[in-house]
């Protein structure tokens, strides 16, 4: 049996609980909250220990797994204790907000030869599978062209609901690096290494947060191809998020889970089959205006899969590193929209983000 202790008992633990229930053989058998009501209503629920006492969860020995479920400038410390203990890790995206503190998380697993997974459920999605397959096959021709969009809702209480919402010190940036960075995360998979970016973002419908609630970047990939990620919180009433790949050859539009094109200059038997296995009308609304309606099967399907990847001595389909090229995409973006300059990447540093 598998045991993870689950640190942090926000919203995002509930879908991790949830996702580890389905899995063979592993079971949620910890929970740490500094917040002792909290760490008991949680153990309750999901019939598990409760500690206030991080240390003493991460002495015991029915715990293999720690998933680090905290605020997204929380997770260093958390992530690089555990690994100190001898624990496997997974962390919840973002990585960390700096690329300083990715690092920090990624030498500490290194260090200790435990394994690290950056949560990024979207790589799990059959139809994004599939796309990832038809790329790699060569289906687009010369790929040309990567877009993604994300522009969701989120009401003026759901920043006010939590401190750390909409703060850089904690939350490490706004629409991209909350909300968007899945579909980032996801086209650089997709696309490749993102050489240099541009960017504009701004606040515009939301009060007292200090990060941006809408922001469009430009960027340029390292097989030549362009693309453009849009991201919002302020698009009422929220829209189901949207991938763009083209090429000379193909063209694919996933809307959320739905496959709304699929067309190749060869086409194959294959084709239609994957039409209708995606055919509009399947797809959730996401999170697009309500954080909790999103799906924990992309969790399960990703959990599960570092779960087997400790059993085989192999590296996670996501691990410590794919976490940070997010980050640091998110990042370069920033930098651009403070700087109205085109950044390279990668980065020598962690922007400097102006007083």
């Amino acid at each position: 049996m598998t045991g993870f202790g689950i640190v942090g008992t926000g919203m995002i633990s509930h879908f991790h609980a949830k996702a580890i229930a389905e899995i063979p053989n592993a079971k949620v058998v910890a929970c740490f909250d500094t917040v002792e009501e909290r760490a008991q209503a949680f153990a309750t629920e999901y019939n598990c220990k409760a500690y206030t006492d991080l240390d003493a969860m991460l002495a015991d020995s029915d715990v293999h797994i720690v998933n680090v479920c905290t605020p997204s400038g929380a997770h260093r410390d958390l992530a690089v204790a555990a690994a100190n203990a001898g624990k496997h890790v997974v962390v919840e995206k973002p990585l960390e907000i700096t690329l300083a503190r990715c690092d920090d998380i990624i030498n500490a697993c290194q260090s200790n030869n435990v394994r690290l997974c950056a949560i990024f459920p979207s790589r799990f999605s059959p139809v994004n599978i599939a796309l990832k397959e038809a790329i790699a096959a060569g289906r687009f021709g010369r790929l040309t062209l990567g877009d993604t969009y994300v522009k969701w809702w989120r009401t003026q209480d759901y920043y006010d609901s939590g401190g750390w919402r909409g703060t850089w010190n904690m939350d490490g940036g706004g629409a991209y690096m909350n909300q968007a960075i899945h579909q980032v995360d996801l086209l650089y998979w997709l696309m490749g290494d993102v050489v240099e970016v541009n960017g504009m973002t701004d606040t515009l419908a939301h009060e007292r947060i200090e990060v941006e609630d809408v922001g469009v970047a430009t960027l340029r990939f390292a097989n030549g191809a362009v693309g453009v990620i849009e991201a919002t919180t302020s698009a009422w009433p929220g829209l189901l998020k949207k991938t763009e790949i083209h090429g000379t050859e193909g063209t694919a539009i996933i809307e959320q889970d739905d496959l709304l094109r699929w067309e190749f200059l060869n086409s194959n038997d294959g084709d239609e089959k994957i039409r209708q296995q995606f055919k509009p009308g399947s797809a959730n609304t996401g999170g697009a205006a309500d954080p909790k309606a999103i799906s924990h099967v992309g969790h399960r399907d990703q959990l599960q899969d570092f779960v087997e990847a400790i059993q085989q001595g192999r590296d996670p389909k996501v691990d410590g590193v794919d976490g940070r090229k997010s980050v640091e995409i998110i990042l370069a973006i920033y930098q651009a929209a403070w700087t109205k300059q085109t950044v390279k990447l990668p980065l020598s540093a962690d922007p400097v983000r102006p007083a």
